[in-house]
């Protein structure tokens, strides 16, 4: 049975037809094998292997890869992947769109969207929002913490990827925090979405643009002076 309703799936391929480059999604799983017992426990890793399977389906322009989380550990270091099922939206994007846990319920619409967004190389960010991220050179890390359930969530999730695909220097996670307990115990995650920066800064609910990249920004200012 399809994880897409038929329907669903015509729509988005009407949808997919506004891709311009090509979008691999580079999808962290545990092996399968029933020969072999996996390291780590992941209950959703299948789940959102087939939902990737049936969206790749919809677009020639749309490749799904996987990784091991074990045997590709190296490559999983190197894209900052520390739990599974993620997976990483790779095209023109100019920082990094990552997701943890399956984009179900809500946050389908945010992968959906991001897809576009990754394939062009484009987002509906202001002017004022791009001129202040141009000035951005140091790391941002933006986790959005967010739930299937939550349709206020999506606002936040796609915020924070829009401007890892403006700007180099960012990274944006969403996170599906009741797949993530111990995520949801450091970070004190209460309600959602909830958006820490570079574990400095804490935004709660689904802000407005301008809001939202004031708080993210303020992350670089209290960065410097943890250094100093």
């Amino acid at each position: 049975m399809s994880m897409i309703a038929p329907q669903d799936q015509k729509t988005l391929r009407k949808l997919f037809e506004e891709l311009e480059g090509d979008v691999t999604i580079l999808n962290f799983t545990q092996h399968e094998s029933p020969l072999v017992l996996p390291i780590q426990e992941c209950d959703y890793c299948k789940e959102t292997r087939e939902l990737l399977e049936e969206v790749a389906a919809l677009s020639e322009k749309i490749h799904l890869e996987s990784r091991d989380f074990v045997r590709d550990k190296q490559e999983a270091e190197r894209l900052g992947i520390t739990r599974i099922p993620a997976f990483v939206l790779q095209g023109r994007a100019r920082g990094a769109v990552r997701f943890f846990g399956i984009p179900a319920g809500y946050e389908f619409s945010t992968l959906v969207e991001d897809i576009i967004d990754v394939s062009t190389g484009k987002t509906d960010l202001s002017e004022k929002t791009r001129k202040a991220l141009s000035e951005v050179k140091q790391k941002l890390h933006i986790q959005v913490f967010v739930t299937p359930t939550c349709p206020y969530c999506p606002r936040a999730a796609r915020l924070a990827h829009k401007l890892a695909v403006e700007n180099e220097h960012i990274t944006a996670d969403v996170v599906e925090i009741s797949e993530f307990v111990e995520m949801a115990q450091r970070y004190q995650v209460q309600g959602v979405p909830k958006t820490v920066v570079n574990d400095l800064v804490e935004v709660v609910g689904a802000v407005p643009e301008a809001r939202f990249v004031q708080q993210v920004l303020q992350a670089l200012d209290e960065s410097q002076q943890v250094v100093k």
